[in-house]
């Protein structure tokens, strides 16, 4: 029987800042828009980070029966270790989506937006059939388009819809920084994996781009958010205070620019998702403040 210690392991908490980070920074476009609500952002917060753990353990049922799991790099995996029997790991997935869903029906409800409920079902669909089905979409090379789909235009625009009624133009910079960060992220795990994804099936974007360009392509996508804080501080200069993030990913950038691989790109996915954090709290305080 698998420990608590493993349980955590397995949900992959170094990951949440992926669906903290959304959250900040369409909370912050929200107050610039006058329309802040502690309510509505802890209830965004609750369904981003639910669908974020449901994600996560689906990822490890799905990828634990199908083998692919067998010889990682990586942390632990539940399924593919042969801590957790699949059938627990996936009820522990489909609890965190129930959770994510009652969570998105009151926040559906006190907003009054009940179209929204299309989306949270498209987000729970995205979720399980990232690695799950016949025909998972991660393992052919679509998982970055969704990871900024469902990370930064559906998180951030979202926490903010639920809140103001409206999306702004500051509000598309920021889901374009978050759905770039979060891109890079799995840019960097698909990165460290593409040795075992490519000979057990797995073709994801970084296997299909080779391993020069999967470098290249991290380097622009955590490059493009200080593009959009330089956008941002047009109207706002506080919005600067963003470019402190670099600080955080420049030694990332670096790693993976100078040919790490294996468990030297560990560190990368953690680096790139702290500086999404940071930019998002810098910059969301600078919108509310601005």
């Amino acid at each position: 029987m698998a420990t608590f210690t493993q349980w955590v392991t397995g949900a992959r908490v170094r990951t949440l800042p992926n669906s903290v980070a959304p959250v900040i920074a369409g909370a912050g476009a929200a107050a610039a828009a006058s329309a802040f609500s502690w309510a509505r952002t802890l209830l965004a917060l609750v369904v981003a980070l639910a669908l974020q753990v449901g994600v996560n353990y689906a990822n490890d049922y799905s990828d634990g029966i199908r083998g692919t799991d067998a010889d990682r790099v990586g942390p632990l995996r539940l399924v593919g270790s042969g801590a957790v029997a699949p059938a627990s790991v996936r009820a522990a997935a489909f609890a965190c989506f129930g959770v994510a869903a009652v969570a998105g029906l009151a926040l559906v409800v006190v907003s009054g937006f009940w179209w929204l409920l299309a989306v949270g079902a498209l987000c729970i669909a995205g979720a399980w059939f990232y690695t799950g089905g016949s025909r998972p979409y991660g393992y052919s090379g679509w998982g970055e388009v969704a990871v900024f789909l469902f990370f930064g235009l559906v998180a951030v625009l979202g926490t903010q819809y639920v809140q103001a009624g409206t999306v702004t133009w500051a509000a598309v910079a920021c889901a374009v920084a978050m759905g770039s960060f979060s891109a890079a992220v799995l840019v960097a795990n698909n990165l460290r994996d593409v040795p075992t994804d490519s000979v057990t099936g797995k073709t994801t974007l970084a296997v299909r781009l080779g391993e020069a360009n999967t470098r290249v392509l991290y380097s622009a996508l955590v490059a493009l958010p200080f593009g959009m804080t330089l956008l941002l501080a047009v109207p706002v200069k506080l919005a600067l205070l963003g470019l402190l993030a670099a600080v955080l990913v420049v030694p990332a950038a670096r790693r993976v620019a100078s040919g790490g691989t294996g468990l030297a790109l560990v560190p990368v996915l953690k680096q790139t998702g702290l500086a999404m954090l940071a930019w998002a709290a810098l910059t969301g305080a600078a919108l509310a403040w601005g």
